[in-house]
């Protein structure tokens, strides 16, 4: 009995505002877990692409880590928190395959470059050089009478996305290479470029070259 009503008199010491300021603390806290890299927020963050905007996830997440639960399941990148796919992509070079932790820091301190540089959401610049970096056509080998013809085929939502990843990823790495830039420097140079449809960007630069292949083999 004591205890308890110990508990309750200290909560009636304070005062109805106390109670709000105390409250209004509590709901920062919680809003900060879901934030990525408990910064900033995916709620404001829009897919303008509608082919790409089933593919992109923006759930909030406290940790950007599913611990592959989701390989095995059918269109299950789908499922994964677009920053988190960005991290795994990351993980493409001697230095950094299985080092999650290495490449989880790489992305955070680009974020960083990038939120300085544009005064913007990082994951909105993101999600718009994702967009901007997407091929929409390619080309397949068709065998015709014994003989193999390039067509040009429409690529499907998820692909288009695993390849501006991909592409993404691969063009910060090969810039960080014999340069005095730092990866995570590389990688938002990348994004940015990326963001602002600018040949620059390796994803871009391979997106038109993709693309113009394609045209010629329709």
């Amino acid at each position: 009995m004591t205890e308890n009503n110990n508990k309750e008199t200290m909560r009636f010491d304070l005062t109805e505002e106390e109670l709000k300021e105390v409250h209004q603390q509590i709901l920062e806290k919680r809003e900060n877990l879901f934030k990525v890299f408990g910064r900033w927020s995916l709620l404001d963050v829009k897919v303008e692409d509608p082919g790409l905007a089933r593919y992109i996830d923006l759930t909030p997440r406290i940790v950007l880590h599913t611990h592959g639960r989701l390989s095995q399941e059918r269109f299950g990148k789908a499922k994964i928190n677009i920053v988190e796919r960005l991290i795994n992509n990351m993980m493409r070079t001697g230095k950094y395959t299985g080092k999650k932790t290495k490449a989880y820091k790489v992305v955070k301190l680009a974020f960083e470059i990038i939120e300085k540089r544009t005064k913007q959401n990082p994951v909105q610049i993101l999600v718009k050089a994702l967009e901007n970096a997407a091929p929409r056509e390619a080309v397949t080998n068709l065998k015709m009478g014994g003989v193999m013809i390039p067509r040009a085929v429409d690529v499907s939502p998820l692909r288009r996305l695993d390849m501006a990843l991909r592409h993404i990823a691969i063009g910060a790495i090969q810039k960080s290479h014999k340069n005095k830039k730092r990866i995570w420097e590389c990688l938002a140079e990348e994004i940015i470029y990326a963001a602002n449809n600018n040949p620059q960007s390796f994803a871009i630069a391979k997106k038109d070259e993709i693309e113009r292949i394609a045209k010629s083999s329709r």
